[in-house]
């Protein structure tokens, strides 16, 4: 928590503020949902409400406020950013197809049936041109193993597609992948999938350098994050939170103890779809600068129209996910978001039943970390925790409906 000065001259009634960590800690935290969890809230690139509470994991000390968290998911803003700014100097368009990088996938083929233990994938019709853009909108026709719907994803769980960390050199994933058939034709519908991974590769292939590598000289460095990197630097296995997961009806069940955790040994990947840990300091910096329109302290990373393209809906017809999607998402509800190059993003704010601006954005984790920018109102929000599914619980919507109840100046 904050001066109260501050909060109420950037548009916030304190006193509604201050309903956000009694709540958290007696519907999450005495209850065992969550082992811990930190929250931020800005306007305009300046805190407004912080508070942070729990363990860093089973029979450890209070949670730090340096605390690295596994961000999974919210790699992928980053990575798409990291994409924008090669697409900006013109070494890549969005338009142009993904052979340009990847002659492996020249000879894709969309799902015909088959692909169980005894039966190999029927062959099926070629795969129309998967463009740049197809994999920032998850529209390219890749899936997830984690989705569990056809045998198209068993094949990636078989494969270990999804956790590519430990065992797969980028080249390596992209040939394994490029043997799986397409789930549709690519720009026909939406599926999550590993296309961010794909883009991450992309990233190194253009730049020459490893994603991690860009990460640190492009985004990194010049915002300031400097706790954030695939795997955990040397020296900071303190600092790892434990993961955990739900359990219907009982206490988060640990699964990864932060200070054991192969986060500590070096990957052969560098998942630009989910591997980076972090702290909510450094992405709270990147929040900062999407809200600043691509530039955060005279530093700029992209350019304010780059961002206006990136948060546009990039789905057709300007349809909403509800429309374009049979694929798991989170446990946000689906109507009245559209999606852009890398962000969810509201089209249709009254048909997400949740207090929301047009124009917001946002995205999150699998373990249950979340951010949104919402540039009309200036406003940022950063939540970390630890707990997967994501699903599990409706912790998202519940934090937007408290900070939104709490602000009494508004811009719309």
């Amino acid at each position: 928590m904050l001066d109260t000065t501050a909060s109420a001259a950037l548009g916030f009634d304190q006193e509604r503020l201050d309903r956000i960590a009694p709540f958290l800690k007696t519907a999450y935290l005495d209850s065992g949902r969550l082992p811990m969890m930190q929250l931020v809230v800005a306007r305009d690139g300046q805190p407004v409400y912080r508070t942070q509470m729990g363990t860093m994991g089973e029979g450890r000390e209070p949670l730090r406020e340096d605390a690295l968290f596994r961000i999974a998911s919210m790699t992928k803003p980053i990575t798409s950013i990291a994409f924008m700014q090669l697409v900006e100097q013109c070494k890549v368009a969005l338009e142009e197809p993904v052979t340009k990088v990847f002659p492996e996938f020249a000879n894709l083929q969309i799902f015909a049936g088959g692909g169980s233990p005894q039966v190999p994938f029927y062959p099926g019709k070629p795969a129309g041109p998967m463009r740049f853009v197809d994999l920032l909108t998850h529209m390219s026709g890749l899936s997830y193993g984690l989705q569990q719907r056809s045998n198209v994803d068993a094949a990636y769980r078989e494969s270990n597609l999804d956790m590519a960390r430990a065992h797969l050199e980028s080249d390596e994933y992209i040939a394994r992948l490029a043997k799986l058939p397409l789930e549709f034709n690519p720009g026909e519908r939406w599926n999550y999938s590993v296309s961010t991974d794909v883009l991450g590769v992309a990233v190194e292939r253009i730049s020459g350098m490893r994603l991690g590598d860009y990460f640190e000289q492009h985004i990194f460095q010049p915002l300031g994050m400097t706790d954030t990197r695939f795997g955990v630097a040397e020296g900071q296995q303190d600092r790892l939170v434990d993961a955990y997961q739900y359990i219907p009806g009982k206490p988060a069940k640990m699964i990864d103890a932060g200070k054991t955790s192969n986060l500590h040994r070096p990957g052969k990947f560098d998942s630009g779809g989910g591997g980076l840990v972090g702290t909510i300091g450094d992405y709270e910096k990147f929040t900062a600068m999407l809200v600043g329109r691509g530039e955060l302290d005279g530093v700029r990373i992209v350019s304010p129209k780059t961002l206006d393209l990136m948060t546009a809906n990039h789905l057709p017809g300007n349809q909403d996910l509800t429309q374009l999607s049979q694929s798991l998402f989170s446990e946000s509800q689906n109507a009245g978001v559209g999606f852009g190059l890398g962000f969810a993003c509201i089209i249709d704010p009254a048909k997400t039943l949740m207090p929301a601006s047009k124009g917001e954005f946002y995205w999150g984790g699998a373990y249950s970390t979340a951010f949104f920018v919402d540039p009309l109102e200036g406003i940022t929000m950063v939540f970390m925790t630890q707990v997967y599914p994501s699903s599990a619980y409706p912790i998202r919507r519940q934090l937007k409906t408290l900070i939104y109840s709490a602000l009494a100046d508004s811009r719309a």
